[in-house]
């Protein structure tokens, strides 16, 4: 046994063979399936999968003329969208758990000062993409439903398809769960080296026409939702670019802390 004293700040898995690497990622990918497999099968007993698919299509069935329903133009999409539905809301619900593995694999092969980063930014960058979906489900399907109700003609007769109800809400909830991901990004650019955060400052006006044609491409083609996405960009660039500063400053090596001159005499 070695006398010398273990480094804080060297990675606790440096010496693992590569074989107890696959052994423990395979651990890791089993705990995180059953973690879903959990989760899926609370869902399908509750709410159950029909009724999380009436849930999910509830902000577009609220703003369909009286008397008009979504159809299935498929046989088996009644069955099928459901479970596709549920398998989505029970990776969701286990999103935390399947993160922890995920932390739990890549922490022993990390620096102490990485450890303070990654950390952080693996439970922020989870609960700003709930943040993104919440927020397309709850503010944005309205307003956008809405808006083509009041511009569709009154001869069609709205009978959306539940397979392209479901593929919109899969697109939306993307874009906007990315999205909302900008502050995670930026941080991670500034804390590789990649940019600064000055050079984030003076890209902010260039940032702004980027969200807007990002907007543009991954929403619909209404203005409703793509001042919803572009919009809330702006503002999480500015808490980005806020986060970047703080994350860098209390994530710094030790070797560059070293070099940092002292503000004391």
């Amino acid at each position: 046994m070695s006398d010398q004293p273990s480094n804080p700040d060297t990675p606790e898995g440096a010496e693992q063979p590569f074989i107890a690497h696959l052994i423990e990622l395979r651990d890791r990918l089993v705990k995180a399936l059953i973690a879903v497999a959990i989760a899926f099968v609370v869902l399908a007993i509750y709410p159950s999968p029909s009724g999380l698919y009436d849930w999910l299509a509830m902000p577009l069935v609220a703003h369909l003329p009286a008397g008009a329903t979504l159809i299935a133009t498929n046989p088996i999409s009644p069955f099928m969208v459901p479970i596709k539905v549920t398998m989505l809301a029970a990776f969701m619900l286990a999103l935390p758990a399947v993160l922890y593995q995920v932390w739990g694999f890549v922490a022993p092969g990390l620096y102490g000062h990485e450890k303070r980063l990654v950390a952080p930014l693996i439970i922020s960058s989870t609960l700003l993409f709930y943040a993104g979906v919440a927020f397309c489900y709850f503010f944005v399907f309205g307003k956008v439903f809405t808006f083509i109700q009041e511009f569709a003609p009154k001869s069609i007769t709205a009978a959306p398809d539940i397979e392209a109800y479901l593929s919109f809400v899969l697109n939306m909830f993307l874009a906007f769960g990315a999205a909302f991901e900008v502050p995670v990004a930026l941080v991670i650019l500034v804390r590789l080296g990649m940019v600064s955060v000055e050079k984030l400052k003076s890209f902010r006006s260039y940032f702004i026409v980027v969200a807007f044609v990002i907007a543009a491409v991954v929403t619909p083609p209404d203005v409703v939702s793509q001042l919803a996405l572009a919009i809330p960009m702006c503002i999480l660039y500015e808490a980005g670019i806020w986060a970047a500063h703080l994350f860098v400053r209390h994530t710094r090596a030790p070797e560059d802390e070293a070099e940092t001159p002292s503000a004391s005499p």
